[in-house]
């Protein structure tokens, strides 16, 4: 073999080897979000987020390119094993990213905790997934059940003076701890919740729980309900005539997303989140513009979070300087986080929640207008959790 050859064939082997190098750079996300049934439309905004504040960096993160694969999670938590081990042992992906239902974000948690791979939670708040639940790798850039709940507890016994309330929400972990955490806030500041009502989920069949609502006849009622299942309780809240004599409140869930078709039924309603429309900071007014002009369409909570789950693994993989695998170095980075978020800045807390305003919002047209913080710089308390910063 002549030199020329040989120089060539080395040559070969570098760049093969160079390209090597470069596949392993990339960070494999492994999306596992509802694309049907219920909370589809909830699943679309969070990818629509995640990817718009990956497209705004170039398509990179920490110097990376950002290989994507999908599941759909089919908001079923008996699937919820099988479905991630096709992201984790399939697809060997970096990062987990999902999901909307709590009860399938357990079962995600899982199989994070026994593989070790970075999860990222983008909504589902079930509180024991930070809680007993926790660990140094499972992340979230959205909000615990108790969050939002508790701030309209507070609301509605202190800024609103009503004594007695009705809970209703779907019996799953998201409605329970949603309903707990009202309680908490309420009877803190000297409520009284006098019934908590609840049907399966995805049940939509509320007419025998108004029915009791209206015998009952407390100063309030607050639901937990999202997608599909929101909709259509506010619109048979307020065509049996409830809404006119007991207001209804709830976690911003119950509006975000869903005003639309919800029309003139939620009309004035309030809700507490750690998001409102039009906020009116620099990074906010910049997310809606640059959504709009991507989707076509206005961005909700979800969309915000799922943009926030991307800031918050840039800042692990900067941290890193872009090394996916040195896991401690990005966990640590991802733990450090002052996310520059469109719902205003946010740090992480010991468990890896975001510790967040919590907003007090009106329905005034299709828009949740803000009226103001209700409560400033909340922390979930993270009962269970023994991580420690």
């Amino acid at each position: 073999m002549n030199n020329v050859k040989k120089a060539t064939i080395a040559t070969a082997i570098m760049l093969a080897g160079g390209l090597g190098q470069a596949a392993q750079a990339e960070v494999k996300v492994g999306l596992m979000l509802p694309a049907t049934g219920t909370y589809a439309a909830l699943g679309k905004a969070i990818e629509n987020g995640f990817k718009l504040y990956v497209e705004e960096q170039g398509g990179k993160l920490g110097g990376q390119q950002i290989q994507y694969f999908a599941v759909d999670d089919e908001s079923d938590p008996a699937k919820a094993p099988e479905n991630t081990n096709r992201l984790v042992q399939r697809d060997k992906v970096d990062v987990l990213v999902g999901t909307v239902h709590s009860g399938v974000a357990m079962g995600m948690a899982k199989i994070a905790r026994d593989s070790g791979v970075i999860y990222i939670i983008p909504n589902a708040g079930a509180d024991m997934l930070t809680g007993p639940l926790c660990a140094k790798n499972i992340f979230r850039s959205s909000f615990t059940n108790w969050q939002p709940a508790y701030g309209m507890g507070i609301v509605a016994a202190e800024k609103q003076k009503h004594k007695t309330a009705v809970t209703i929400n779907w019996k799953y972990a998201a409605g329970t701890e949603a309903a707990d955490g009202f309680r908490e806030g309420f009877e803190a500041k000297g409520g009284k919740v006098i019934k908590e009502l609840t049907l399966p989920f995805p049940n939509v069949e509320f007419q025998s729980l108004l029915t009791e609502i209206s015998s009952l006849k407390p100063d309030a009622v607050f639901a937990f309900f999202a997608g599909g299942g929101a909709v259509k309780f506010v619109k048979d809240y307020d065509a049996s005539g409830l809404r006119k004599t007991i207001p209804l409140y709830g976690p911003g869930f119950l509006t975000d997303g869903t005003l639309a078709a919800q029309g003139d039924a939620a009309k004035g309603m309030l809700t507490t989140l750690h998001y409102a429309d039009e906020l009116n900071n620099p990074k906010d007014k910049a997310f809606r513009k640059h959504y709009q002009e991507k989707f076509s369409m206005e961005p909700d909570v979800y969309a915000v979070q799922g943009y926030d789950a991307a800031q918050l693994l840039a800042a692990g993989l900067n941290h890193a300087k872009g090394d996916i695998k040195n896991k401690d170095t990005v966990i640590e980075g991802m733990e450090q986080a002052k996310v520059d978020s469109p719902r205003g800045p946010f740090t992480m807390s010991k468990a890896h929640n975001p510790v967040q305003n919590i907003y007090l919002r009106e329905v005034v047209g299709n828009h949740n207008k803000n009226l103001g913080i209700a409560v400033a710089n909340l922390e979930d308390p993270a009962k269970g959790c023994k991580l420690s910063k």
